[in-house]
């Protein structure tokens, strides 16, 4: 019997997060998928050094790559220490893979990286979301949306 998943990942140490993507893109559904690293790439990342702010993911073919994502080398590195920008592997089950190069054929998704963080399991990991991109008017709409939602708590915490 297959153990459920939780609703939520499990992240202990968020080492990298994109908070401008849930500003950008109306987020669908977000998937978690490991990272293929050499030993310096985990090692820079333990130290809290990374950065996808202008990062995407990628469907070639039957694999998924994360593109443009820098972590930097690892300052004790020798002379096989890793290229920064290189592009990496996503590990991911053939159904996600399906259905994400599906929803970006099909309905032009965009595939957005979230956060890379570790798990409980000292795994890195990365936060992907299928994501259709915000115009102009549809973020001040956001905007006006979550001002009203917090003005609403504000509200309700003072008379209820």
């Amino acid at each position: 019997m297959a153990r459920p998943r939780p609703e939520e990942f499990e992240k202990v140490k968020v080492v990298a997060e994109n908070r401008r993507a849930r500003f950008d893109y109306a987020i669908e559904e977000k998937f978690e998928a490991g990272i293929a690293l050499t030993g310096t790439e985990v090692k820079s990342l333990r130290f809290g050094e990374g950065s996808i702010a202008e990062s995407y993911a990628e469907v070639k073919g039957e694999e998924v790559w994360l593109i443009n994502a820098t972590i930097p080398e690892f300052s004790h590195g020798n002379r096989h220490n890793h290229e920064p920008k290189r592009p990496r592997k996503l590990l991911l089950r053939q159904r996600q893979i399906a259905k994400m190069f599906g929803a970006v054929m099909r309905q032009g998704m965009t595939l957005v990286p979230l956060s890379i963080y570790f798990n409980s399991r000292g795994r890195a990991k990365v936060e992907i979301a299928l994501a259709k991109g915000r115009k102009a008017h549809d973020k001040r709409e956001h905007l006006k949306e979550q001002d009203w939602k917090r003005e609403q708590g504000r509200l309700m915490r003072q008379h209820g």
